[in-house]
């Protein structure tokens, strides 16, 4: 059973790639961004506000984040028995935390994490061309600082406890794909 985070900065690729990679090993796919913008369509409290906080480019508190995995992991990582790929989360190191807390929960011990990474520059390029409502350079700027500051210590938190696989997120998706693949050893 595969029990797989895909890390890396804004833009990297972590969702085209954590779908590539569900499709491939049939695996439960729990993307947190597409949980809020869908709550944000559907117009309910949580999904409004955290669209409110996400075109500031600002990060949704952990306490919601900490739910939604949570009880979402609790209830869809049943659906396969292959295991599952998280995308999105954790984005902090209190959050971190918290899904391990999770994990010992769900007797989940042996996850590994991949970790893409890129160059700022073509991030933005990429993240500009997506056209979201929160993608506009002032928020784009304002989530890799906060990336920087929040998320890049997860990295290290999680090198004392789990394997990390780095992959250069740039390239053609399918080469990124199979390089996740060949790391993976599947």
């Amino acid at each position: 059973m595969h029990q797989l985070l895909i890390f890396g900065p804004p833009g990297v690729g972590k969702g085209t790639q954590a779908q590539l990679i569900s499709e491939k090993l049939n695996l439960f796919h729990l993307s947190t961004g597409e949980v809020l913008r869908a709550s944000a369509e559907k117009g309910t409290e949580l999904g409004l506000k955290a669209k409110e906080l996400m075109d500031r480019g600002e990060l949704v508190p952990d306490d919601i984040m900490i739910g939604i995995v949570g009880e979402t992991l609790l209830n869809g990582s049943k659906t396969t028995s292959n295991g599952f790929i998280l995308d999105g989360f954790p984005r902090t190191v209190d959050q971190a935390k918290a899904l391990n807390d999770i994990f010992r929960e769900l007797n989940y011990a042996n996850f590994k994490v991949i970790y893409l990474d890129a160059n700022e520059d073509e991030l933005l390029r990429r993240l500009l061309k997506r056209g979201r409502s929160d993608d506009n350079e002032q928020s784009i700027r304002k989530r890799f600082k906060l990336y920087k500051e929040l998320t890049s210590p997860v990295l290290e938190f999680y090198d004392n406890i789990s394997d990390i696989i780095k992959i250069d997120g740039l390239g053609e998706i399918n080469e990124i794909s199979k390089n996740i693949l060949l790391k993976l050893e599947v």
